[in-house]
Order: C-alpha cells, then structure tokens, then sequence
C-alpha cells in the first residue's frame, strides 16, 4: 500500500517495526504538553523518556543515554531548551533537536539561526504537526513516487 500522507507513512512504518523507531528525550516544564507529547510518540512507536526541566533532563540522560532525538521546550526556568541542546550536544554532538515554544518571538532572539539536525514546532502543537517533525528530523523527507526522478 502507497502511503498517501505523512500519517499513514508513519503508521505502515510502526506497523512493519517490532523495535522503537527511535530512543526520544522529550523535556517540557508543562506537564500536560509533556504527558501529550508522550502519548502520541509512544503510540507512534517511539521509545520516550521525560523530564520536567533541563537539570532532570540531564540526569536522564546520565543514566538512560544516548537519545536520538532531544524534543525540548525552549523556555523554561532554570534551564533553557537551548542550553540543554548545548549540554547534551557535549557528549553526543549528533543529537537532532527540536525545540517547542509558544514564543516564537523569543526563540528567534534567543537562538537566531538553527543548525543543522535542529527544528523548530509552534505550540499549541498538532499530533499531526509533531510526528512530521519529528520524523523529518529523523528521517529526513518522504519523497512521493510521482516525484522520483530517475536518470
């Protein structure tokens, strides 16, 4: 069967896999957009582990390391998302990023050009909205059979 959206690659994807697509370290201070994000990774096939700030976050990933994917707010007290990216990119420096922020704004100022492996997602975010994200940063793009050129 030919997937015909983003949804439906993602799902054949989990349906054909018996292991987790990939480990994830999913850290927001909100626990409701954290518990949500998780529910849907998770049912996505993602193996997902959460932290509520960037020193537990850190802490996890001591002890439950290496993530393929850091899923990070970027405001949040103590520690931002950004400078969680930093810390962790100091042990692991190919982990992809992505960061979440109600203040698009601020993430520009804070963080004006984004590096290769990273991505941004507006909240409130989409189910829909985060699974693409996640799996672009992952495995980069679908790319459509009508749209394969062939030499």
């Amino acid at each position: 069967m030919i997937p015909r959206s983003y949804a439906e690659h993602h799902d054949q994807m989990v349906g054909q896999a018996h292991t987790p697509l990939a480990r994830l370290l999913v850290v927001d201070d909100d626990e409701g957009t954290r518990h949500i994000a998780a529910y849907v990774l998770r049912h996505a096939g993602y193996d997902v582990v959460l932290a509520a700030n960037g020193q537990a976050a850190l802490a996890r990933a001591e002890h439950e390391g290496p993530f393929d994917l850091l899923v990070t707010d970027l405001r949040m007290p103590v520690m931002t998302g950004d400078e969680l990216a930093r810390h962790l990119r100091q042990r692991q420096p190919d982990l992809q990023v992505l960061y979440m922020s109600a203040f698009s704004d601020y993430l520009f100022l804070a963080h004006p050009q984004l590096w290769e492996g990273e991505a941004f997602l507006d909240k409130p975010m989409t189910e829909t909205g985060l699974l693409e994200a996640v799996s672009l940063l992952l495995f980069g793009p679908v790319t459509p059979l009508g749209n394969s050129h062939r030499q």
